[in-house]
């Protein structure tokens, strides 16, 4: 008997079976004439009325709705999080795994044939789909990352809030080469930079650097030409809704003076920096990059506390 409790306690103490769990979630799927889109919507348990949503869209690279990538060991979970969090002061949220990524590795194309727009017109659809769902009062996307971008293009005419999580505030092109220029010897910056200024131009290039092949690979370069076309700065400057930035400065990847940008071509924009926050919403305490990656694979670590009530605010505001 007492093993048998003993089970029943620890069943009833994982997340799934919380008696104080302040939400539900069910499957949602998005069908496009190239495949389904799949996502998780999470409801407010005891919602009355008509609630606020976000759309929560993940950034680059094979990341999936949850915040994980299959590059790293291990999960962070930091998008979960957020939509738990939310759930709690009584915001839904979906977020779903981008075309090829995860469950949606179905609605994949040939990498050759994949292109920046299409995450955009994907994103513009699910927004679609929750603007004319009546149980929600007002549609907020909230874009992590590259996933800013996709959101700040995807919002016009169907967001009523934008929200900005780590996102770069330079174009793409730019923000490699203020990624790879610590990292790369002056003779294979030379090479790289002749690259990106190809690209940029919108033209492929048939010989890339051998040693940045897996960066610049033939297949992948369409996809960065119609990337490097859209300035974050651009997009954010042309929104007609209430904007708000969030940063932390111990991020590895986005810099504080991304945000500067954004805020710059905003100035309206709420600007919200959180101290001590890495790429993935983590407090760290250093910003060693061997020390600040652990948290990328770390579940136990939450999100970092204030970045829950700038978002909840900032949508509930009139």
């Amino acid at each position: 008997m007492r093993t048998l409790l003993l089970a029943i306690t620890l069943l009833l103490l994982h997340p799934a079976f919380a008696a104080d769990s302040a939400w539900t979630e069910r499957p949602d799927t998005l069908h496009t004439a190239t495949g389904d889109l799949y996502g998780t919507l999470m409801m407010p348990l005891k919602a009355k009325g008509k609630v606020p949503v976000a759309l929560i869209i993940a950034g680059s690279g094979p990341t999936d709705r949850d915040g994980n990538t299959t590059v790293l060991p291990g999960k962070n979970n930091s998008l979960l999080y957020l939509a738990r969090e939310l759930a709690t002061a009584g915001i839904a949220t979906l977020r779903y795994d981008k075309r090829g990524i995860a469950a949606s590795a179905g609605a994949g194309v040939k990498e050759a044939d994949l292109r920046f727009d299409q995450y955009v017109t994907d994103a513009a659809a699910w927004l679609d789909r929750l603007k004319s769902d009546r149980r929600f009062a007002r549609v907020a996307v909230i874009g992590h990352s590259e996933g800013s971008l996709i959101g700040m293009l995807a919002a016009p005419g169907r967001a009523d809030h934008v929200i900005s999580l780590a996102g770069a505030g330079i174009p793409a092109d730019s923000l490699l080469r203020k990624q790879l220029a610590p990292q790369l010897p002056e003779k294979l910056k030379e090479a790289a930079w002749t690259t990106l200024d190809s690209l940029k131009a919108g033209h492929l290039v048939k010989q890339p650097p051998i040693l940045l092949l897996s960066l610049f690979r033939p297949s992948v370069q369409p996809y960065l030409v119609s990337w490097f076309r859209h300035d974050p700065r651009e997009a954010i400057a042309a929104l007609r809704v209430p904007v708000l930035i969030v940063q932390g400065d111990n991020d590895l990847q986005v810099s504080v003076s991304d945000a500067e940008s954004l805020r710059a071509a905003a100035p309206k924009a709420q600007f919200v920096l959180v101290k001590g926050m890495n790429h993935v919403l983590k407090l760290v305490e250093s910003n060693d990059p061997q020390a600040n990656q652990k948290s990328y694979s770390d579940p136990t670590l939450p999100v970092a506390p204030q970045v829950i009530p700038a978002i909840v605010a900032f949508i509930r505001k009139p």
